[in-house]
């Protein structure tokens, strides 16, 4: 609505004083615009019943008559009341239209109202000929009811950063001197420590601190299952905190928390521009110019031909408001608002219109490895039994030894014992071996985990084709070792993300070359391309060179690329449709055109499906914006007469309304799924 400027620029401001408006208490202006259109139909439809019972043509199309002394004088006080209070907002838009000379809507209502009262008004005080204050009062009510729907429409669509406002609690316990101080939250600063209750609404960015409890963010993420959170996660201002009490350092306040940069990301993709918008909008102005043109050669016409000229007003008058570009100019924005609305409330943040809307045309996408594909951290990925101990053991063993180091292998094996349930042993005398990895007892077995350089040091020859296959994959590989015998081999690397092989097939299986870049070695890169079925990987690709390579694959294809590091940023720019994952840094969020807050490569199928979609609603708001003119102009201008086929003002103005709705519908009918 805010960027139909052939329909009612004046509204783009207001548009905009919305938006701004949100951001304090009270009503906005666009709620108190939609009010007025809501006041000024009622009072008018009230003024109506006595105006219709009035009126000579009513009465001899239902069989009565009432007249008395000065009936045509309030008849026409009526009737007057109604086209200055009820017509208000078309004579003052006109005014407006003319004004930036874009004629359009309010322009054609304005010309339609203003030729019906004053001509009627003429008749009414000697000039012969027929009155038309019944068409003008219900042509009035019909187009302040569109209007008001219209605007309940786009008040509807645009709750949703309302919504996202009020998400944020507006207190927050303060922990000072022992215990807590309410305090507002806009008042918190970093560094600050505040409590968060079982049950309440986190009210700003930070990490825990102190304990341990799930949290909802359904409503930021689109995240369905609690998360958990634990000292030193970080936790998002405006989820629901779970089942234990909280303490939490804040460390982002005001514009640079989370759901602030969410609420800036969906205002300015609801105001950004599309083509298909600005497709829309031209077609408006040229339907604008066609009624105005059509609607003289009408009454010319008809003249030309020896009709009456009241016969000849009412067809131009008709042509004019049939023509009306009332549905176009909804029919783009309210899709575009339903659409990112939509898609952030499901984790899908769109910066860039048009960006979104090239993403139903990809041919390849480009994915990053670390961080993308992959967790970014290291993970167990193979175990090889050397002797007569099984797998489980061999990594329950490791993980007891290792779970007293920090380093990223110890991590990797730790954690994977943990993700297999796998409870870790008492260790005695541990000592670490340095630069070679960590030795100690359990149950009395003295036990190593150490690198294949202690092997070579120590004479320990040991042949085997897995474990070799294993390194060529450019994976790191330690040994389990009791005395100086090989219990097993554990293989370590970037763990492949559970969803990223679902996501290479589903984008496969709609005909979308999947691609992998990365700085890593080639040997690892192509054990993750194999793994996931990647039509192509580039590795060893350096950050500088990354764009090179995107440029390069836009040689044939429409790319996007999906990353999530510093060193992603210049490909996401270069790419047609540039994706951010998981949050990612700062500057792969400014560099991206669409970011996805779960770090789940499967949300890039979400944005292609949504795109495609999008595109689909605003085609078919289109046809029906504007297919209803096609054939109701004609009929308007009377081409059908002779088959007794005659379209009334009002008739003309349910029409263009019922178009209106139509496309209401159809833009709220936009689904994610």
């Amino acid at each position: 609505m805010s960027s139909d400027k052939n329909h009612e620029p004046d509204e783009n401001m207001e548009h905009e004083h919305e938006m701004h408006g949100m951001e304090h208490e009270g009503k906005s202006h666009h709620a108190m615009m939609m009010e007025d259109f809501k006041k000024r139909f009622i009072v008018s439809l009230i003024l109506t019943f006595p105006v219709l019972i009035l009126s000579p043509a009513i009465q001899s199309l239902l069989g009565f008559e009432l007249k008395f002394f000065g009936s045509l004088i309030v008849l026409f006080i009526l009737s007057s009341v109604i086209y200055f209070y009820g017509g208000h907002p078309f004579l003052k838009g006109i005014f407006n239209e003319l004004k930036t000379r874009q004629p359009g809507m309010m322009t054609l209502i304005a010309i339609a109202i203003s030729v019906a009262y004053f001509y009627s008004s003429a008749v009414v005080f000697g000039l012969p000929g027929k009155f038309f204050f019944w068409e003008l009062v219900t042509l009035i009510d019909v187009m302040l009811l569109g209007h008001w729907t219209e605007m309940r429409s786009v008040l509807g669509a645009s709750r949703a950063l309302e919504e996202l406002v009020k998400i944020m609690p507006s207190e927050a316990h303060l922990i000072k001197d022992g215990g807590t101080v309410d305090i507002r939250v806009d008042e918190l600063k970093v560094g600050d420590r505040v409590l968060v209750k079982p049950g309440e609404k986190i009210p700003i960015d930070g990490v825990v601190i102190e304990g341990k409890t799930s949290v909802n963010e359904a409503m930021l993420t689109g995240e369905s299952k609690p998360v958990s959170k634990k000292s030193g996660d970080e936790i998002i201002g405006g989820a629901i905190n779970g089942e234990g009490s909280l303490h939490i350092e804040v460390k982002k306040t005001g514009k640079d928390t989370y759901l602030n940069q969410v609420i800036e990301l969906v205002r300015t993709a609801q105001e950004s521009k599309s083509k298909t918008q600005d497709l829309a909008n031209k077609a408006a102005l040229v339907l604008t110019i066609i009624a105005i043109s059509v609607g003289t050669l009408t009454l010319v016409a008809w003249l030309s031909f020896g009709q009456e000229f009241v016969f000849a007003l009412e067809r131009a008058v008709t042509v004019m408001v049939i023509a009306c570009p009332h549905a176009l100019g909804l029919a783009i924005p309210l899709v575009v608002a339903v659409s990112t609305s939509l898609a952030a409330g499901s984790g899908l943040l769109i910066r860039e219109r048009q960006a979104f809307e090239r993403a139903r045309n990809l041919q390849a996408i480009v994915f990053d490895k670390t961080g993308t594909l992959t967790e970014g951290k290291f993970g167990v990925t193979d175990i090889v039994p050397l002797a007569d101990t099984d797998k489980d053991e061999i990594l329950r063993l490791s993980a007891s030894l290792e779970s007293d180091s920090e380093h990223p292998i110890a991590l990797g094996v730790v954690n994977s014992a943990k993700e297999q349930n796998l409870e870790p042993d008492n260790v005695e005398d541990f000592k670490s071996i340095p630069g070679k990895g960590v030795e100690g007892s359990i149950h009395g077995r003295r036990l190593k985990v150490v690198s294949p350089g202690y092997l070579k040091e120590n004479g320990i020859e040991l042949q085997n084709d897995q474990i070799e296959k294993i390194k060529q994959q450019g994976k790191t590989v330690v040994f389990l070792l009791e005395g100086d015998r090989p219990l097993g081999a554990v293989g370590l690397a970037d763990i492949i993300r559970k969803e990223s092989k679902e996501a290479i097939e589903k984008l496969r299986s709609m005909d979308i070359k999947c691609m992998m870049l990365t700085g890593d070695n080639r040997f690892v890169a192509q054990w993750v391309a194999e793994e996931l079925g990647l039509d192509d990987y580039f590795a060893e690709v350096l950050p500088h060179e990354k764009s090179q390579t995107i440029k390069e694959i836009q040689e044939k294809y429409t790319v996007a690329m999906v990353g999530d590091g510093i060193n992603d940023a210049p490909a996401l720019v270069q790419a047609d449709v540039g994706i951010a994952i998981g949050a990612g840094t700062d500057v792969a969020i400014e560099s991206a055109d669409i970011i996805l807050v779960k770090s789940d490569p499967r949300n890039a199928i979400d944005i292609i499906r949504l795109s495609k979609r999008t595109y689909s609603k605003m085609f078919q708001n289109i046809l029906w914006a504007t297919g209803y003119n096609a054939f109701a102009i004609p009929l308007a201008a009377g081409v059908l007469i002779s088959y007794g086929i005659l379209l009334s003002p009002a008739a003309g103005a349910v029409l263009m309304s019922l178009s209106t709705v139509i496309v209401s519908i159809n833009a709220k009918s936009l689904k994610m799924g």
